[in-house]
Protein backbone atom coordinates (compact mmCIF):
# COMPACT_ATOMS: atom_id res chain seq x y z
CA UNK A 1 0.00 0.00 0.00
CA UNK A 2 1.31 3.38 -0.81
CA UNK A 3 1.43 5.43 2.36
CA UNK A 4 2.01 8.41 0.54
CA UNK A 5 -0.54 11.18 0.96
CA UNK A 6 -1.78 12.76 -2.37
CA UNK A 7 -1.16 16.66 -2.21
CA UNK A 8 -4.02 18.52 -0.47
CA UNK A 9 -6.66 20.68 -3.23
CA UNK A 10 -6.12 23.90 -3.64
CA UNK A 11 -9.37 25.05 -1.93
CA UNK A 12 -8.37 22.86 1.44
CA UNK A 13 -4.92 24.95 1.28
CA UNK A 14 -6.74 28.12 1.20
CA UNK A 15 -9.18 27.16 3.84
CA UNK A 16 -5.94 26.43 5.97
CA UNK A 17 -4.28 29.57 5.45
CA UNK A 18 -7.50 31.70 5.90
CA UNK A 19 -7.48 30.13 9.33
CA UNK A 20 -4.11 30.58 9.94
CA UNK A 21 -4.34 34.28 8.89
CA UNK A 22 -7.54 34.59 10.99
CA UNK A 23 -5.55 33.33 13.98
CA UNK A 24 -2.16 35.58 13.42
CA UNK A 25 -4.48 38.36 12.47
CA UNK A 26 -4.91 39.22 16.17
CA UNK A 27 -0.53 39.22 16.92
CA UNK A 28 0.26 40.76 13.55
CA UNK A 29 -0.87 44.47 14.24
CA UNK A 30 1.34 44.88 17.03
CA UNK A 31 4.84 45.02 15.53
CA UNK A 32 3.42 46.85 12.52
CA UNK A 33 2.01 49.55 15.14
CA UNK A 34 5.28 49.62 16.85
CA UNK A 35 7.46 49.80 13.54
CA UNK A 36 5.04 52.95 12.60
CA UNK A 37 5.35 54.33 15.82
CA UNK A 38 9.24 54.17 15.55
CA UNK A 39 8.36 55.85 11.95
CA UNK A 40 6.24 58.59 13.67
CA UNK A 41 8.68 59.57 15.92
CA UNK A 42 10.97 60.16 13.67
CA UNK A 43 8.53 62.12 11.30
CA UNK A 44 7.40 64.70 14.02
CA UNK A 45 11.04 66.22 14.44
CA UNK A 46 10.06 67.80 11.03
CA UNK A 47 6.50 67.77 10.61
CA UNK A 48 3.41 68.99 12.54
CA UNK A 49 2.83 66.00 15.04
CA UNK A 50 -1.14 66.22 13.93
CA UNK A 51 -0.12 65.16 10.14
CA UNK A 52 1.35 62.44 11.58
CA UNK A 53 -0.99 61.60 14.28
CA UNK A 54 -3.25 61.46 11.32
CA UNK A 55 -1.02 58.84 9.58
CA UNK A 56 -0.62 56.67 12.26
CA UNK A 57 -4.21 56.70 13.20
CA UNK A 58 -4.73 55.68 9.21
CA UNK A 59 -2.76 52.80 9.77
CA UNK A 60 -4.14 51.46 12.97
CA UNK A 61 -7.54 51.40 11.24
CA UNK A 62 -6.18 50.11 8.41
CA UNK A 63 -4.83 46.69 10.55
CA UNK A 64 -7.87 46.70 13.15
CA UNK A 65 -9.89 46.44 10.36
CA UNK A 66 -7.61 43.87 8.60
CA UNK A 67 -7.75 41.61 11.55
CA UNK A 68 -12.33 42.20 12.40
CA UNK A 69 -12.48 40.72 8.24
CA UNK A 70 -9.65 38.35 8.96
CA UNK A 71 -11.28 36.80 11.67
CA UNK A 72 -14.66 36.61 10.03
CA UNK A 73 -13.45 34.86 6.98
CA UNK A 74 -13.11 31.06 7.78
CA UNK A 75 -16.36 31.25 9.24
CA UNK A 76 -18.33 32.43 6.17
CA UNK A 77 -18.67 29.04 4.21
CA UNK A 78 -21.56 30.67 2.34
CA UNK A 79 -19.38 32.96 0.60
CA UNK A 80 -16.81 31.55 -2.84
CA UNK A 81 -13.18 30.94 -1.18
CA UNK A 82 -11.73 32.80 -4.10
CA UNK A 83 -14.28 36.23 -3.09
CA UNK A 84 -12.47 35.39 0.45
CA UNK A 85 -9.04 35.12 -0.57
CA UNK A 86 -9.55 38.68 -2.73
CA UNK A 87 -10.95 40.29 0.30
CA UNK A 88 -7.79 39.05 2.09
CA UNK A 89 -5.49 40.26 -0.71
CA UNK A 90 -7.13 44.05 -0.64
CA UNK A 91 -6.58 44.17 3.27
CA UNK A 92 -3.29 43.41 2.72
CA UNK A 93 -3.22 46.03 0.25
CA UNK A 94 -4.67 48.25 1.88
CA UNK A 95 -2.29 47.76 4.92
CA UNK A 96 0.66 48.12 2.84
CA UNK A 97 -1.03 51.80 1.39
CA UNK A 98 -1.56 52.85 4.48
CA UNK A 99 2.21 52.04 5.60
CA UNK A 100 3.32 53.52 2.20
CA UNK A 101 1.61 57.25 3.15
CA UNK A 102 4.62 57.72 5.18
CA UNK A 103 6.82 57.98 2.56
CA UNK A 104 5.15 61.39 1.60
CA UNK A 105 7.25 63.17 4.54
CA UNK A 106 10.22 61.92 2.97
CA UNK A 107 11.00 65.67 1.57
CA UNK A 108 11.42 66.99 5.24
CA UNK A 109 13.75 64.16 6.18
CA UNK A 110 17.54 63.88 5.93
CA UNK A 111 19.19 61.13 4.17
CA UNK A 112 19.59 59.42 7.55
CA UNK A 113 16.07 59.42 8.38
CA UNK A 114 14.86 58.38 5.32
CA UNK A 115 17.29 55.28 5.01
CA UNK A 116 15.82 54.42 8.62
CA UNK A 117 12.34 54.34 7.17
CA UNK A 118 13.26 52.67 4.17
CA UNK A 119 15.00 49.37 6.78
CA UNK A 120 11.96 49.86 8.85
CA UNK A 121 9.73 49.24 6.16
CA UNK A 122 12.03 46.31 4.13
CA UNK A 123 12.13 44.68 7.50
CA UNK A 124 8.09 45.08 7.40
CA UNK A 125 8.11 43.62 3.97
CA UNK A 126 10.66 40.52 4.76
CA UNK A 127 8.37 39.53 7.99
CA UNK A 128 5.02 39.77 5.37
CA UNK A 129 6.45 36.30 3.74
CA UNK A 130 6.58 34.48 6.92
CA UNK A 131 2.96 35.78 7.92
CA UNK A 132 1.41 35.54 4.56
CA UNK A 133 2.63 31.93 4.03
CA UNK A 134 4.05 32.21 1.06
CA UNK A 135 1.03 33.08 -0.77
CA UNK A 136 2.43 35.27 -3.68
CA UNK A 137 -1.21 37.24 -4.31
CA UNK A 138 -1.30 38.20 -0.17
CA UNK A 139 2.64 38.90 -0.03
CA UNK A 140 2.64 41.03 -3.40
CA UNK A 141 -0.80 42.61 -2.12
CA UNK A 142 0.78 44.29 0.89
CA UNK A 143 4.50 44.45 -0.29
CA UNK A 144 3.82 46.18 -3.75
CA UNK A 145 2.79 49.23 -2.70
CA UNK A 146 5.45 49.65 0.11
CA UNK A 147 8.23 48.85 -1.55
CA UNK A 148 7.12 50.70 -4.86
CA UNK A 149 6.32 53.99 -2.99
CA UNK A 150 9.74 53.51 -1.35
CA UNK A 151 11.56 53.15 -4.38
CA UNK A 152 9.61 56.35 -5.67
CA UNK A 153 10.57 58.15 -2.86
CA UNK A 154 14.38 57.50 -3.53
CA UNK A 155 14.00 58.31 -7.54
CA UNK A 156 12.33 61.68 -6.52
CA UNK A 157 15.00 62.24 -3.94
CA UNK A 158 17.55 61.33 -6.80
CA UNK A 159 15.54 64.27 -9.24
CA UNK A 160 16.57 66.35 -6.33
CA UNK A 161 19.95 65.85 -5.60
CA UNK A 162 20.98 64.03 -9.05
CA UNK A 163 22.65 61.77 -6.73
CA UNK A 164 23.32 58.31 -8.50
CA UNK A 165 23.66 56.64 -4.81
CA UNK A 166 19.93 57.39 -4.52
CA UNK A 167 19.05 55.76 -8.08
CA UNK A 168 21.17 52.85 -7.13
CA UNK A 169 18.96 52.57 -3.62
CA UNK A 170 15.64 52.57 -5.52
CA UNK A 171 17.00 50.02 -7.57
CA UNK A 172 17.71 48.12 -5.31
CA UNK A 173 14.74 48.25 -3.21
CA UNK A 174 12.80 46.76 -6.58
CA UNK A 175 15.05 43.82 -6.69
CA UNK A 176 14.97 43.42 -3.07
CA UNK A 177 10.73 43.29 -3.34
CA UNK A 178 11.91 40.37 -6.70
CA UNK A 179 13.71 38.25 -4.24
CA UNK A 180 11.25 38.39 -1.90
CA UNK A 181 8.59 37.59 -4.57
CA UNK A 182 10.83 34.28 -5.46
CA UNK A 183 11.36 33.49 -1.95
CA UNK A 184 7.88 33.14 -1.06
CA UNK A 185 7.55 30.45 -3.62
CA UNK A 186 9.66 28.78 -1.42
CA UNK A 187 7.86 29.07 1.46
CA UNK A 188 4.93 28.60 0.29
CA UNK A 189 5.65 25.06 -0.57
CA UNK A 190 7.24 24.40 3.35
CA UNK A 191 3.38 25.21 4.01
CA UNK A 192 2.21 22.53 1.37
CA UNK A 193 4.83 20.24 3.01
CA UNK A 194 3.76 21.08 6.48
CA UNK A 195 -0.36 20.29 5.39
CA UNK A 196 0.76 16.86 3.79
CA UNK A 197 3.09 16.19 6.71
CA UNK A 198 -0.27 16.87 9.03
CA UNK A 199 -2.74 15.64 6.59
CA UNK A 200 -0.32 11.91 6.79
CA UNK A 201 -0.16 12.59 10.74
CA UNK A 202 -3.73 12.90 10.69
CA UNK A 203 -4.19 9.84 8.29
CA UNK A 204 -2.23 7.49 10.30
CA UNK A 205 -3.73 8.55 13.59
CA UNK A 206 -6.84 7.69 12.21
CA UNK A 207 -5.71 4.54 11.37
CA UNK A 208 -4.05 3.57 14.29
CA UNK A 209 -7.17 4.60 16.21
CA UNK A 210 -9.06 2.24 13.79
CA UNK A 211 -6.52 -0.50 13.92
CA UNK A 212 -6.26 -0.18 17.71
CA UNK A 213 -10.53 -0.11 17.94
CA UNK A 214 -10.48 -3.57 15.68
CA UNK A 215 -7.72 -4.75 17.99
CA UNK A 216 -9.85 -4.10 21.34
CA UNK A 217 -12.97 -5.71 19.11
CA UNK A 218 -11.25 -9.02 18.86
CA UNK A 219 -9.49 -9.18 22.08
CA UNK A 220 -13.35 -8.67 23.81
CA UNK A 221 -14.24 -10.94 20.81
CA UNK A 222 -11.77 -13.48 22.04
CA UNK A 223 -12.78 -13.14 25.32
CA UNK A 224 -16.32 -13.68 25.13
CA UNK A 225 -15.52 -16.99 22.89
CA UNK A 226 -13.20 -18.13 25.56
CA UNK A 227 -15.60 -17.52 28.66
CA UNK A 228 -18.13 -18.70 26.72
CA UNK A 229 -16.23 -22.28 25.43
CA UNK A 230 -15.32 -22.25 29.23
CA UNK A 231 -18.52 -22.44 30.68
CA UNK A 232 -19.82 -24.82 28.16
CA UNK A 233 -16.87 -27.23 28.28
CA UNK A 234 -16.81 -26.65 32.02
CA UNK A 235 -20.60 -28.54 32.43
CA UNK A 236 -19.27 -32.19 30.94
CA UNK A 237 -15.78 -31.73 32.69
CA UNK A 238 -18.02 -31.35 36.20
CA UNK A 239 -19.76 -34.29 35.46
CA UNK A 240 -16.84 -36.15 34.17
CA UNK A 241 -14.44 -35.20 37.37
CA UNK A 242 -17.54 -35.96 39.79
CA UNK A 243 -17.89 -39.46 38.08
CA UNK A 244 -14.08 -39.48 38.02
CA UNK A 245 -14.01 -38.91 42.02
CA UNK A 246 -16.74 -41.24 42.58
CA UNK A 247 -15.23 -44.04 40.75
CA UNK A 248 -12.10 -44.22 42.90
CA UNK A 249 -13.72 -44.49 45.89
CA UNK A 250 -15.40 -47.77 44.99
CA UNK A 251 -13.40 -51.16 45.02
CA UNK A 252 -11.44 -51.36 41.96
CA UNK A 253 -8.80 -54.54 41.14
CA UNK A 254 -5.51 -52.70 40.35
CA UNK A 255 -5.54 -52.08 36.48
CA UNK A 256 -9.12 -50.41 36.99
CA UNK A 257 -7.89 -48.14 39.66
CA UNK A 258 -4.73 -47.27 37.47
CA UNK A 259 -7.27 -45.99 34.97
CA UNK A 260 -9.75 -44.08 37.18
CA UNK A 261 -6.60 -42.30 38.31
CA UNK A 262 -5.39 -41.60 34.84
CA UNK A 263 -8.84 -40.01 34.11
CA UNK A 264 -8.81 -38.09 37.09
CA UNK A 265 -5.26 -36.72 36.45
CA UNK A 266 -6.30 -35.80 32.43
CA UNK A 267 -9.19 -34.26 33.91
CA UNK A 268 -7.31 -31.78 36.14
CA UNK A 269 -5.02 -30.70 33.73
CA UNK A 270 -7.44 -29.96 30.80
CA UNK A 271 -9.31 -28.23 33.77
CA UNK A 272 -5.78 -26.19 34.51
CA UNK A 273 -5.00 -25.52 31.07
CA UNK A 274 -8.39 -24.19 30.31
CA UNK A 275 -8.15 -21.86 33.24
CA UNK A 276 -5.09 -20.65 32.05
CA UNK A 277 -6.30 -19.69 28.62
CA UNK A 278 -9.05 -17.85 29.75
CA UNK A 279 -6.52 -16.10 32.50
CA UNK A 280 -4.46 -14.79 29.71
CA UNK A 281 -7.30 -13.88 28.08
CA UNK A 282 -8.90 -11.67 30.84
CA UNK A 283 -6.19 -10.04 31.87
CA UNK A 284 -5.18 -9.24 27.87
CA UNK A 285 -8.43 -7.67 28.49
CA UNK A 286 -7.92 -6.03 31.17
CA UNK A 287 -10.90 -7.50 32.68
CA UNK A 288 -9.74 -8.76 36.39
CA UNK A 289 -10.36 -6.29 38.85
CA UNK A 290 -7.93 -6.01 41.93
CA UNK A 291 -9.83 -5.82 45.38
CA UNK A 292 -6.54 -5.39 47.91
CA UNK A 293 -7.07 -6.14 51.34
CA UNK A 294 -4.39 -5.51 54.35
CA UNK A 295 -4.06 -9.59 55.56
CA UNK A 296 -1.52 -11.38 57.61
CA UNK A 297 0.83 -13.23 55.35
CA UNK A 298 1.65 -16.14 57.57
CA UNK A 299 -1.38 -18.15 58.41
CA UNK A 300 -2.64 -17.41 54.25
CA UNK A 301 0.77 -18.73 53.36
CA UNK A 302 0.85 -21.66 55.38
CA UNK A 303 -2.71 -22.74 53.93
CA UNK A 304 -1.12 -22.70 50.75
CA UNK A 305 1.47 -24.64 51.36
CA UNK A 306 -0.59 -27.46 52.64
CA UNK A 307 -2.86 -27.55 49.66
CA UNK A 308 0.37 -27.36 47.43
CA UNK A 309 2.32 -30.24 49.51
CA UNK A 310 0.69 -33.42 47.99
CA UNK A 311 1.30 -32.71 44.54
CA UNK A 312 5.29 -31.85 45.69
CA UNK A 313 4.97 -35.50 47.71
CA UNK A 314 3.96 -37.67 45.39
CA UNK A 315 7.40 -36.46 43.05
CA UNK A 316 9.22 -37.25 46.14
CA UNK A 317 9.83 -33.23 47.00
CA UNK A 318 9.47 -31.42 50.50
CA UNK A 319 8.09 -28.07 50.20
CA UNK A 320 8.94 -26.44 53.19
CA UNK A 321 7.77 -22.57 54.43
CA UNK A 322 9.82 -20.39 56.34
CA UNK A 323 7.50 -17.10 57.40
CA UNK A 324 7.71 -14.46 60.64
CA UNK A 325 4.34 -15.16 62.45
CA UNK A 326 3.33 -11.82 61.64
CA UNK A 327 3.69 -10.01 58.19
CA UNK A 328 0.79 -7.84 56.89
CA UNK A 329 0.48 -6.29 53.56
CA UNK A 330 -2.14 -5.01 51.75
CA UNK A 331 -2.95 -7.00 48.40
CA UNK A 332 -5.36 -9.09 46.30
CA UNK A 333 -5.37 -12.09 48.33
CA UNK A 334 -6.77 -13.88 44.85
CA UNK A 335 -4.43 -12.36 42.29
CA UNK A 336 -1.86 -13.20 44.83
CA UNK A 337 -2.94 -16.65 45.65
CA UNK A 338 -2.81 -17.61 41.83
CA UNK A 339 0.78 -16.18 41.50
CA UNK A 340 2.14 -18.11 44.30
CA UNK A 341 0.30 -21.20 42.77
CA UNK A 342 1.55 -21.13 39.54
CA UNK A 343 5.25 -19.95 40.78
CA UNK A 344 4.87 -23.59 43.00
CA UNK A 345 3.60 -25.39 40.75
CA UNK A 346 6.42 -24.50 38.37
CA UNK A 347 8.85 -25.21 40.56
CA UNK A 348 7.59 -28.60 41.31
CA UNK A 349 7.00 -29.52 37.53
CA UNK A 350 10.86 -28.49 36.79
CA UNK A 351 12.34 -30.30 40.03
CA UNK A 352 12.94 -33.31 40.02
CA UNK A 353 14.54 -34.34 43.33
CA UNK A 354 15.39 -31.79 46.46
CA UNK A 355 13.17 -29.30 47.71
CA UNK A 356 11.10 -26.47 46.99
CA UNK A 357 11.07 -23.79 49.48
CA UNK A 358 9.26 -20.19 50.25
CA UNK A 359 10.90 -17.96 52.42
CA UNK A 360 9.62 -14.27 53.42
CA UNK A 361 12.03 -11.98 54.83
CA UNK A 362 11.88 -8.10 55.39
CA UNK A 363 13.74 -6.19 53.16
CA UNK A 364 13.25 -2.70 53.96
CA UNK A 365 9.97 -1.47 53.71
CA UNK A 366 8.95 -4.98 51.91
CA UNK A 367 8.27 -8.24 52.34
CA UNK A 368 10.64 -10.45 50.32
CA UNK A 369 9.22 -13.92 49.13
CA UNK A 370 12.02 -15.46 48.00
CA UNK A 371 10.40 -19.30 46.39
CA UNK A 372 13.97 -21.25 45.89
CA UNK A 373 14.16 -24.95 44.29
CA UNK A 374 16.46 -27.24 42.97
CA UNK A 375 15.09 -27.93 39.55
CA UNK A 376 16.56 -28.01 36.13
CA UNK A 377 17.21 -24.18 36.43
CA UNK A 378 16.87 -21.44 33.33
CA UNK A 379 20.33 -20.55 31.17
CA UNK A 380 20.79 -16.66 31.27
CA UNK A 381 19.82 -16.49 27.26
CA UNK A 382 16.33 -18.18 28.46
CA UNK A 383 15.47 -16.23 31.84
CA UNK A 384 13.41 -13.27 29.73
CA UNK A 385 11.57 -15.67 27.13
CA UNK A 386 10.10 -17.78 30.17
CA UNK A 387 7.35 -15.27 30.55
CA UNK A 388 6.56 -15.21 27.04
CA UNK A 389 3.42 -16.91 26.56
CA UNK A 390 3.92 -21.01 25.57
CA UNK A 391 7.10 -20.84 25.98
CA UNK A 392 8.40 -23.89 27.90
CA UNK A 393 12.83 -24.52 27.37
CA UNK A 394 12.73 -27.62 28.95
CA UNK A 395 9.85 -29.55 27.48
CA UNK A 396 10.74 -29.18 23.36
CA UNK A 397 8.63 -32.45 23.63
CA UNK A 398 5.76 -30.55 24.48
CA UNK A 399 4.43 -33.26 27.21
CA UNK A 400 1.02 -31.77 28.27
CA UNK A 401 1.41 -32.72 31.81
CA UNK A 402 3.82 -29.89 32.15
CA UNK A 403 0.93 -27.48 30.88
CA UNK A 404 0.90 -25.14 28.31
CA UNK A 405 3.23 -22.81 29.20
CA UNK A 406 1.20 -19.93 30.23
CA UNK A 407 1.83 -20.10 33.79
CA UNK A 408 4.87 -17.62 34.17
CA UNK A 409 3.34 -15.46 31.62
CA UNK A 410 0.40 -15.35 33.66
CA UNK A 411 2.79 -14.38 36.90
CA UNK A 412 3.85 -11.57 34.61
CA UNK A 413 0.93 -10.35 33.59
CA UNK A 414 -0.56 -10.51 37.21
CA UNK A 415 2.37 -8.67 39.24
CA UNK A 416 2.26 -5.83 37.07
CA UNK A 417 -1.71 -5.29 38.08
CA UNK A 418 -0.94 -5.71 41.53
CA UNK A 419 2.31 -3.56 41.39
CA UNK A 420 4.64 -6.04 42.93
CA UNK A 421 8.12 -6.92 42.03
CA UNK A 422 9.37 -9.53 40.34
CA UNK A 423 13.14 -11.29 39.94
CA UNK A 424 14.16 -14.49 38.57
CA UNK A 425 17.67 -15.27 39.58
CA UNK A 426 18.49 -19.53 37.98
CA UNK A 427 21.68 -20.93 36.87
CA UNK A 428 21.29 -24.26 34.56
CA UNK A 429 21.31 -27.34 37.12
CA UNK A 430 21.56 -25.67 39.86
CA UNK A 431 18.39 -24.44 40.50
CA UNK A 432 15.63 -21.25 40.23
CA UNK A 433 15.04 -18.97 43.31
CA UNK A 434 11.64 -16.15 42.19
CA UNK A 435 11.26 -13.01 44.05
CA UNK A 436 8.24 -11.16 45.31
CA UNK A 437 8.58 -7.85 46.74
CA UNK A 438 5.16 -6.63 48.66
CA UNK A 439 4.49 -3.63 50.29
CA UNK A 440 4.62 -3.76 53.85
CA UNK A 441 1.72 -2.60 55.77
CA UNK A 442 0.37 -1.14 59.07
CA UNK A 443 -2.59 -1.16 60.90
CA UNK A 444 -5.79 -3.87 61.64
CA UNK A 445 -5.78 -6.80 59.04
CA UNK A 446 -8.29 -9.24 58.07
CA UNK A 447 -8.15 -12.41 59.36
CA UNK A 448 -7.51 -14.98 56.07
CA UNK A 449 -6.76 -18.05 58.44
CA UNK A 450 -4.45 -20.63 56.67
CA UNK A 451 -5.66 -23.20 59.07
CA UNK A 452 -7.85 -26.11 58.59
CA UNK A 453 -9.84 -27.77 61.94
CA UNK A 454 -10.12 -31.81 61.60
CA UNK A 455 -12.25 -33.17 58.81
CA UNK A 456 -15.91 -33.71 59.83
CA UNK A 457 -17.64 -36.94 58.60
CA UNK A 458 -20.23 -36.34 56.37
CA UNK A 459 -22.31 -39.33 56.60
CA UNK A 460 -25.72 -38.76 57.40
CA UNK A 461 -26.01 -35.76 55.86
CA UNK A 462 -29.14 -34.69 53.57
CA UNK A 463 -27.58 -32.96 50.37
CA UNK A 464 -29.98 -31.10 48.05
CA UNK A 465 -28.65 -30.16 44.72
CA UNK A 466 -30.21 -28.24 42.50
CA UNK A 467 -29.26 -28.15 38.67
CA UNK A 468 -31.06 -27.78 35.50
CA UNK A 469 -28.36 -30.72 34.30
CA UNK A 470 -29.63 -33.94 35.10
CA UNK A 471 -26.06 -35.68 34.73
CA UNK A 472 -24.51 -33.09 37.01
CA UNK A 473 -27.37 -34.05 39.27
CA UNK A 474 -26.39 -37.89 39.19
CA UNK A 475 -22.61 -37.14 38.83
CA UNK A 476 -22.96 -35.39 42.21
CA UNK A 477 -25.31 -37.73 43.78
CA UNK A 478 -22.57 -40.85 42.85
CA UNK A 479 -20.06 -39.13 44.59
CA UNK A 480 -21.78 -38.04 47.55
CA UNK A 481 -23.27 -41.64 48.31
CA UNK A 482 -19.62 -42.63 48.68
CA UNK A 483 -18.94 -40.34 51.47
CA UNK A 484 -22.19 -41.62 53.46
CA UNK A 485 -24.54 -38.86 52.40
CA UNK A 486 -28.43 -38.81 51.27
CA UNK A 487 -28.43 -37.04 48.20
CA UNK A 488 -31.56 -35.52 46.20
CA UNK A 489 -32.02 -33.25 43.02
CA UNK A 490 -33.94 -30.84 42.11
CA UNK A 491 -33.63 -28.83 38.06
CA UNK A 492 -35.65 -26.16 38.85
CA UNK A 493 -36.66 -23.72 42.09
CA UNK A 494 -40.07 -24.95 42.42
CA UNK A 495 -38.69 -28.97 42.57
CA UNK A 496 -36.16 -27.73 44.92
CA UNK A 497 -38.83 -26.08 47.56
CA UNK A 498 -41.07 -28.89 47.39
CA UNK A 499 -37.85 -31.14 48.11
CA UNK A 500 -36.56 -28.94 50.77
CA UNK A 501 -39.91 -28.45 52.94
CA UNK A 502 -40.95 -32.76 52.63
CA UNK A 503 -37.53 -33.24 54.41
CA UNK A 504 -35.33 -30.11 55.22
CA UNK A 505 -31.92 -30.77 53.87
CA UNK A 506 -28.31 -29.72 55.88
CA UNK A 507 -27.16 -28.66 52.33
CA UNK A 508 -27.66 -27.18 49.59
CA UNK A 509 -25.17 -27.19 46.33
CA UNK A 510 -26.71 -25.10 43.80
CA UNK A 511 -26.06 -23.94 40.28
CA UNK A 512 -25.67 -20.09 40.24
CA UNK A 513 -27.30 -19.72 36.32
CA UNK A 514 -30.43 -22.08 35.97
CA UNK A 515 -32.57 -22.61 33.13
CA UNK A 516 -34.66 -19.56 31.67
CA UNK A 517 -34.30 -16.67 34.16
CA UNK A 518 -33.91 -18.54 36.95
CA UNK A 519 -30.71 -17.54 39.20
CA UNK A 520 -29.35 -19.78 41.77
CA UNK A 521 -28.93 -16.89 44.25
CA UNK A 522 -32.77 -16.33 43.65
CA UNK A 523 -33.54 -19.89 44.36
CA UNK A 524 -31.50 -20.08 47.64
CA UNK A 525 -33.65 -16.56 49.02
CA UNK A 526 -36.79 -18.60 48.04
CA UNK A 527 -35.67 -21.92 50.07
CA UNK A 528 -34.43 -19.57 53.16
CA UNK A 529 -37.60 -17.98 53.21
CA UNK A 530 -38.97 -21.29 53.81
CA UNK A 531 -35.93 -22.44 55.69
CA UNK A 532 -34.22 -19.74 57.68
CA UNK A 533 -30.69 -20.38 58.08
CA UNK A 534 -30.17 -23.27 54.99
CA UNK A 535 -26.39 -23.22 54.77
CA UNK A 536 -25.64 -23.60 50.60
CA UNK A 537 -22.96 -23.21 48.18
CA UNK A 538 -22.88 -22.04 44.43
CA UNK A 539 -21.31 -23.40 42.21
CA UNK A 540 -21.17 -22.09 38.63
CA UNK A 541 -19.29 -22.47 35.04
CA UNK A 542 -19.39 -18.97 35.11
CA UNK A 543 -15.85 -17.74 36.06
CA UNK A 544 -16.40 -13.88 35.16
CA UNK A 545 -15.80 -11.26 37.62
CA UNK A 546 -19.33 -10.21 37.87
CA UNK A 547 -20.11 -13.66 39.25
CA UNK A 548 -17.85 -13.77 41.79
CA UNK A 549 -19.04 -10.39 42.94
CA UNK A 550 -22.75 -11.38 42.97
CA UNK A 551 -21.58 -14.54 45.15
CA UNK A 552 -19.99 -12.05 47.26
CA UNK A 553 -22.94 -9.71 47.57
CA UNK A 554 -24.51 -12.80 48.66
CA UNK A 555 -22.69 -13.76 51.23
CA UNK A 556 -22.30 -17.46 49.66
CA UNK A 557 -19.44 -19.37 48.96
CA UNK A 558 -18.90 -19.74 45.50
CA UNK A 559 -17.02 -22.83 43.70
CA UNK A 560 -16.29 -22.90 39.69
CA UNK A 561 -16.66 -26.03 37.83
CA UNK A 562 -15.00 -28.48 37.63
CA UNK A 563 -14.95 -28.64 41.15
CA UNK A 564 -12.36 -31.28 42.83
CA UNK A 565 -13.41 -33.55 45.04
CA UNK A 566 -10.94 -32.15 47.87
CA UNK A 567 -12.96 -28.83 47.27
CA UNK A 568 -16.46 -29.72 47.25
CA UNK A 569 -15.79 -31.67 50.35
CA UNK A 570 -14.39 -28.79 52.00
CA UNK A 571 -16.84 -26.50 51.59
CA UNK A 572 -19.29 -29.36 52.55
CA UNK A 573 -17.21 -29.43 55.80
CA UNK A 574 -16.77 -25.90 56.12
CA UNK A 575 -20.50 -25.16 56.37
CA UNK A 576 -20.97 -28.31 58.56
CA UNK A 577 -19.26 -25.72 61.43
CA UNK A 578 -21.76 -22.85 60.50
CA UNK A 579 -24.18 -22.71 63.04
CA UNK A 580 -27.98 -23.13 62.10
CA UNK A 581 -30.26 -20.57 63.35
CA UNK A 582 -33.92 -21.02 62.57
Amino acid sequence: MNSTPSPPPDDSVREELLCLLASQGARVPYSVLLVALLMGLVAVLHLPWPWVLGWWSLVAGAMWLRWWVLEQLPGRHAQPLRVRMRWAAALNALAGAALALSLGFTPWLSDHERMVLTILLMGICAGAVATTMGHSLLLGAFIGPVLLATAVAWVVAAGHSSDWLDWALAGLILVFGLILLELVRDSHRSFIRALLASADQAQRNQQLRAAMDRAEQAMQAKTRFLASASHDLRQPMHTLSLYGAALMRRPLDPLSAEIGRNLNLALQVLAAQMDALLDISKLDAHQVPVHPKVFNLAPWLLRLVREMMPAAHLKGLVLTLDCPPSCPVETDPVLLDRVLRNLIDNAVKYTERGQVHLQVVADGELWRLALRDTGVGIAAAEQARVFEEFYQPGNRERDRSRGLGLGLSIVSRLVDLLDISLTLESAPGVGSCFSLGLAMAEGEFDTISGLHTAPAGLSGMRVLVIDDEAQVREAMRALLREHGCEVVGAGDVREALVQALSQPPDFVLCDLHLLGRADGIEALRVLRGALPGLRAVLISADTSAEALRRAEVAGLPLLQKPVPEAALLDALRALQRVEVRR
